[in-house]
């Protein structure tokens, strides 16, 4: 069977990551966490001081520190699912925090940034058998992948998964706040100059509000099926 490359963007909290995961695990298919790079530089960026307290960014400071940023993952075969390192370090449960989705995407729309995690990006799935899952994969770093597939929910759908997902493990937030994060990151991914969110012509619109996650794992295989045989 050929191998292909398969693209998934959308909004964020559309649960763009399970979904790509759990394609990769069913196809044998190697899954990068775009999204998690991105978060694993906001979490070096807060460690280091590079926000200040307006969540502006130094991009100076930033920029020269590019160098020392070190992003990878590794197979966690308890879960059964890769884990995003940073320098070494295990960081998974950290850059799912509130404290980094609030910043996330002040860092994401930064050119230097966004070329250096792109250029990554395209030599990890350059052998293909890859799921990619993040804001511009079908459109900048995949153009030409066999199967694209944008996501979305209504922000309040998204909002209340983010909410259930946080309070599962133990945080005490406030659906209002996540509500607007959720709104505020869909402006800023939309509209930023690199690289911005948006549909491209040839992907399959998944809209997950009202599905389950089998209605979704059915539907994704479905796709996969048809790319692969075409």
């Amino acid at each position: 069977m050929k191998k292909i490359t398969i693209a998934i963007d959308g909004h964020s909290s559309c649960g763009k990551s399970t979904m790509a995961k759990d394609l990769a695990k069913a196809t044998g298919y190697v899954y990068i966490d775009t999204g998690a790079m991105y978060r694993a530089v906001t979490l070096y960026a807060m460690r280091n001081g590079i926000f200040d307290s307006n969540n502006k960014v130094d991009e100076e400071a930033l920029e020269k520190k590019m160098d020392d940023i070190h992003i990878s993952f590794r197979f966690n075969p308890e879960k059964g699912r890769p884990d995003t390192y940073l320098n070494g370090e295990c960081v998974e449960s950290e850059i799912r925090l509130m404290e980094v989705s609030s910043r996330v995407s002040y860092i994401a729309a930064i050119p230097f940034v966004r070329k250096v995690m792109v250029e990554q990006q395209k030599q990890m799935g350059r052998d293909k058998g890859v799921v990619m899952d993040g804001r511009d994969v079908g459109t900048v770093i995949f153009p030409d992948a066999e199967l694209k597939i944008f996501v979305t929910a209504s922000a309040k759908v998204r909002a209340q998964r983010r909410y259930d997902e946080l309070t599962a493990k133990g945080e005490t937030v406030d659906f209002n706040d996540i509500l607007k994060n959720v709104q505020e990151r869909d402006y800023i991914d939309t509209h930023r100059e690199v690289g911005p969110l948006r549909q491209a012509e040839d992907a399959v619109v998944l809209d997950n509000s009202n599905i389950t996650i089998e209605e979704q794992k059915k539907w994704l295989l479905d796709k996969f099926e048809e790319a692969v045989n075409k």
